[in-house]
């Protein structure tokens, strides 16, 4: 029984440690080593598509395309300007130019990418309310195009601020969590855990550093949307 026990219990920590090494990109890394990253344990890789309602990333289309070819699982994000346009409108322009969602095993749900910019007010100049109210359009306009919500990036003192800590999405849409640290640290707004942590904000192949929470069957779950 106790060498059951041990034997079981091995299994457990070792379920709760697995982790997926992938990394986020945009324009800034104009050439990108796919092929490379994969053979060094990289299985997923999110890429920038858009901002607002009138930025395209001039490298997502061959991003998209080399991290397909090379068999990592991908996905876009969009950079929110919540000061702009309607949180809904941006979601039609990111869906719109690369930041669909298929059920066909490889495509992670789009992610919104929620933080502060150089020369804005940190939160743009909404209210916290205002805020949530933003997110939640963007959000279930999303959900209604692909049946799928997106992932929320954000830091934790970006998201209390700007959302008064709001446990809104919770329940629906997976965190990416930046922190670059040896450890996740809290969980903002209700979240019991990250799905996607950034835990650097450099990688060997361009970009940063992501790891998923979870095993590659778990990986690939989420991107099926089972």
């Amino acid at each position: 029984m106790k060498s059951f026990v041990l034997t079981a219990l091995a299994g457990l920590i070792g379920a709760v440690q697995a982790t997926v090494q992938g990394f986020d990109i945009s324009h800034y890394q104009g050439s990108v080593n796919f092929a490379s990253a994969y053979s060094s344990g990289a299985r997923f890789v999110i890429i920038k598509a858009t901002e607002g309602t009138n930025y395209i990333d001039p490298n997502f289309s061959s991003h998209y395309t080399g991290a397909t070819s090379a068999g990592l699982i991908r996905g876009g994000y969009h950079f929110a300007h919540p000061d702009s346009s309607s949180g809904a409108a941006q979601a039609d322009y990111f869906l719109a130019h690369g930041g669909g969602w298929s059920k066909d095993g490889i495509t992670l749900p789009g992610m919104i990418d929620l933080e502060s910019v150089s020369g804005k007010a940190t939160c743009y100049g909404l209210s916290t309310a205002s805020m949530v109210s933003w997110i939640k359009s963007f959000s279930d306009r999303y959900h209604s195009k692909t049946g799928r919500y997106p992932m929320i990036y954000t830091n934790y003192s970006w998201w209390r601020q700007c959302t008064g800590n709001s446990k809104s999405f919770s329940t629906t849409n997976p965190l990416v969590l930046a922190r670059w640290s040896s450890s996740v640290g809290t969980m903002p707004g209700g979240w019991s855990y990250q799905t996607i942590w950034q835990n650097a904000d450099t990688y060997k192949y361009g970009g940063d550093s992501d790891i998923f929470n979870g095993s590659l069957d778990r990986l690939k779950a989420l991107a099926k949307g089972s």
